[in-house]
């Protein structure tokens, strides 16, 4: 394993730079946006909850009264949110350096979104597919931007039905669609990676994972949250491998990062390997084409 230990303080000055990360009121999600609006860049908070919101602002500010950190409402479990929150960041800014789709459900009992997908998958996967679509004029007219997609070990557990992404005809397994809303993270990274790659396009596109790391994510899971005492790093240090994926100089598009220990569960960013169906082409392009129609959102690469 690698002896490099790559921390926060390897992060260049991100001063000028536009970031948004989604799901950023807590866990790695506000520590990815702590750390970048500590190294100068203007961050959005993206986050459902108001309240839990400007908490993490008024939190983050309290560190650092120079912060330029600013919060804007994201419902990934709704497209009409997703699609107002677009709107409202492109009549805003005029460039995004930096999309961290961090933002994720685990484990919870069956539910689905605003717009019927099951609801790992429709906040995991649609709903980060359906922003990035529409940000992506913006990112491609950005000098050196990058796209984050947070991804997991778990994505071990996941294998695509595409005759039931729902679950409205199986006896619904929370881990088996976690990990099938992993997956899907990744397909959409490779599969990004490669239609940007043709065309010789920004942004660049990476992705991350937090190896275990302890975060509200867990409280569905009685295992998780006790194996936490144990195992678990703490979201300082799980933030890592998703802030070297936006920041490293030297990080390629089509790059997947993690801890570098035992079964990638602990340890400092480097860059890991994704299991063999996660490359899988025909099923990234098939996830691509009925994302486009589920969500409605055409890229336009």
């Amino acid at each position: 394993m690698s002896k490099e230990k790559w921390t926060a303080e390897n992060i260049p000055s991100q001063k000028g730079k536009i970031a948004i990360v989604t799901g950023s009121s807590s866990g790695i999600g506000y520590e990815a946006a702590r750390v970048l609006a500590n190294k100068g860049a203007e961050v959005i908070v993206a986050v459902r909850s108001e309240g839990k919101g400007e908490k993490a602002v008024v939190k983050i500010k309290d560190q650092n009264v120079d912060a330029k950190i600013k919060l804007m409402l994201l419902d990934l479990a709704d497209l009409k949110s997703v699609e107002q929150f677009a709107n409202e960041f492109q009549a805003e800014y005029s460039k995004l350096d930096i999309l961290i789709n961090n933002a994720g459900v685990m484990m919870p009992p069956y539910g689905k979104t605003k717009d019927g997908f099951e609801l790992q998958i429709g906040t995991n996967h649609f709903g980060h597919f359906a922003l990035t679509g529409q940000l992506l004029s913006m990112l491609q007219k950005t000098a050196d931007s990058r796209i984050v997609n947070v991804s997991s070990i778990a994505h071990t557990q996941g294998n695509l039905d595409f005759n039931d992404l729902n679950w409205e005809n199986r006896n619904y397994k929370p881990m088996r669609s976690y990990g099938d809303s992993k997956i899907a993270n990744l397909y959409f990274t490779y599969e990004l990676e490669a239609r940007l790659a043709e065309v010789g396009k920004n942004p660049m596109v990476t992705a991350a994972h937090p190896g275990w790391t302890a975060t509200e994510l867990q409280r569905h899971s009685g295992l998780a949250s006790f194996g936490n005492k144990f195992f678990a790093m703490p979201i300082e240090q799980g933030a890592l491998p998703t802030l070297r994926a936006a920041t490293d100089v030297q990080a390629m598009s089509g790059e997947y990062y993690g801890p570098d220990g035992y079964r990638e569960m602990r340890g400092y960013p480097v860059k890991v390997k994704s299991n063999k169906l996660s490359h899988d082409k025909d099923i990234a392009k098939k996830l691509w084409e009925v994302s486009e129609d589920l969500t409605r959102i055409k890229f336009n690469i």
